[in-house]
């Protein structure tokens, strides 16, 4: 892998990227999306498992996407689909089997709020959102608030957040209410309908 030293991880695939790879589990067809790819490590990793025609790498900084697209041509994967893109503001594909990221967490939260919102829409009902930071609270309260729940793995300091998008369930039609047979015989069975 190549990279420069402008961009994430400069001296190598950092630590939080290596935790959070070692607890995914990449199945041959799902469809992936590695939002804020830098220069490649994550996509070009699912790409091996998934297939290259399953995977889109997305970035915000037009060098980060030109290192990821020489990347995977280096590691035979040069067919996958790599694009600028400011979060999900470029994109048109969706139904996500996963979305893998490692956001920039030094800076303030506008970022990872919209990728967790925004990853929340582009998945599919069973799908997962998988996110590894050195920041616990503000993470977890965000994944928990969108997707209705999070499991949380501590990995050699980093957290890997993981949600899924479950599927909405209409509510029974609660029955109405009936009043009881003493109640019925005290006010007339009118106030039981």
């Amino acid at each position: 892998m190549h990279t420069e030293k402008t961009l994430f991880s400069p001296n190598g695939i950092d630590k939080g990227t290596l935790a959070m790879i070692s607890e995914i589990d990449i199945q041959a067809g799902q469809k992936i999306l590695d939002l804020g790819c830098g220069y490649g490590v994550i996509g070009i990793y699912a790409a091996h498992f998934s297939g290259v025609e399953n995977v889109t790498m997305v970035d915000i900084n037009p060098l980060a996407v030109k290192v990821a697209k020489e990347n995977a041509v280096r590691n035979g994967l040069g067919a996958i689909n790599i694009l600028q893109s400011d979060g999900f503001h470029n994109m048109i594909e969706q139904d996500f089997d996963l979305i893998l990221s490692n956001p920039p967490y030094h800076a303030n939260f506008d970022v990872p709020k919209n990728f967790i919102e925004g990853g929340f829409r582009h998945l599919k009902y069973g799908a997962r959102m998988v996110m590894v930071t050195k920041r616990y609270q503000w993470y977890k309260n965000k994944m928990e608030s969108v997707f209705g729940g999070v499991k949380v793995v501590e990995k050699n300091g980093y957290y890997i957040f993981i949600s899924e998008k479950r599927a909405v369930h209409k509510t029974q039609k609660r029955e109405k209410q009936k009043l009881s047979k003493k109640l019925q015989r005290k006010y007339g069975r009118r106030l039981s309908n």
